[in-house]
């Protein structure tokens, strides 16, 4: 046991701060091997070695069903960046992972603020009458699987017999009757990202919901004393009050939409027209369980994780650099 003391200069007198070692007892030993050891051992071995094991495949032409392989380096590496097909999936996935999250965190975050904050103009504040209806209906979607979701609207979008035609006919637009919404290489990806939205928003609507009510009220009532608007309010208060909560949210949604295998597998199982629904996984799924390419189809599942943590990254850096970090340590 060792025994160091630091003296801290005061007003006219010196104080020792003595700081002592613990013992390695059985009792801290033991702690540390249950709840960092074994957590650690855990994520090393079903994280971090099947990533390692699979950037080693991404080396290699292994079929997937056979047990040799032969190490071929950076070959699929670059077979992929001179890959048209998996470049127009690239490009369809970082389109999605920029429309989706924006779209989806700015009705979301606009619904919350009307449900918490949207009643009467006088009196205390409140949000709008039978809130937690809305907040179930909201979040309604969410609860249903995502391949369920893509297959109704699969059915909704379906030319003549779709109810989205019927209904656009029955309101005068006879032109709409057969339009294939999922056919049309115009019209394929909006109305995918459309039910990706549909399907996300309730959620994170009931998210924010929860991070507004956790504000202070006195701070919304101080605002309208002032003279501030709804609006004002909600950016100049309430959005930089839950920016951790938002930031959150669009990580989440970034990395759902950088994945969109299911939405995009229920809507248009090859892609859509001229691929203009086709997303990496479903790429990566066609490559190694059609084509037999599994060594040429986890180069496209690692360069798929490095995109991901790249979309995490930035979005931390600008949020960083747009004083985020600054205002988390001036509370």
């Amino acid at each position: 046991m060792t025994v160091t003391q630091d003296v801290v200069p005061g007003a006219g007198s010196k104080r020792s701060v003595t700081r002592r070692r613990r013992p390695l007892t059985f009792d801290r030993v033991s702690f540390m091997v249950v709840f960092l050891g074994l957590p650690l051992a855990i994520f090393v071995i079903f994280v971090v070695s099947p990533f390692a094991q699979a950037l080693y495949y991404s080396l290699t032409d292994w079929s997937g069903f056979s047990s040799g392989m032969n190490f071929v380096g950076f070959d699929n590496y670059v077979k992929l960046f001179h890959d048209d097909i998996f470049l127009k999936a690239v490009r369809n996935n970082v389109e999605l992972a920029i429309v989706v999250p924006i779209v989806t965190i700015v009705l979301a975050l606009s619904l919350a603020t009307l449900v918490t904050t949207g009643g009467s103009g006088t009196g205390t504040v409140r949000g709008l009458k039978n809130s937690s209806f809305y907040r179930i209906v909201s979040f309604f979607p969410y609860v249903i699987p995502a391949i369920v979701i893509g297959l109704i609207w699969a059915q909704v979008f379906t030319p003549g017999s779709g109810i989205l035609d019927a209904v656009l006919s029955k309101i005068g637009l006879h032109q709409m009757a057969n339009y294939a919404w999922l056919g049309d290489a115009r019209t394929a990806m909006p109305a995918s990202m459309f039910v990706m939205i549909w399907g996300g928003v309730g959620f994170y609507m009931v998210l924010f919901i929860a991070a507004i009510r956790g504000i202070d009220p006195e701070v919304f009532e101080a605002a309208r004393i002032d003279g501030a608007g709804r609006f004002r309010t909600a950016v100049g208060i309430t959005l930089p009050l839950i920016r951790d909560n938002v930031q959150t949210a669009y990580i989440y949604l970034g990395i759902a939409a950088l994945d969109a295998f299911v939405y995009m597998q229920a809507l248009n199982p090859g892609g859509g027209p001229q691929n203009s629904t086709l997303v990496m996984p479903q790429q990566l799924f066609t490559t190694a369980f059609t084509k037999g390419q599994f060594g040429y189809s986890t180069a496209m599942g690692v360069v798929l994780a490095a995109v991901t943590l790249l979309f995490s990254f930035l979005v931390f850096l600008v949020n960083a650099l747009t004083g985020g970090r600054e205002r988390k340590v001036r509370r």
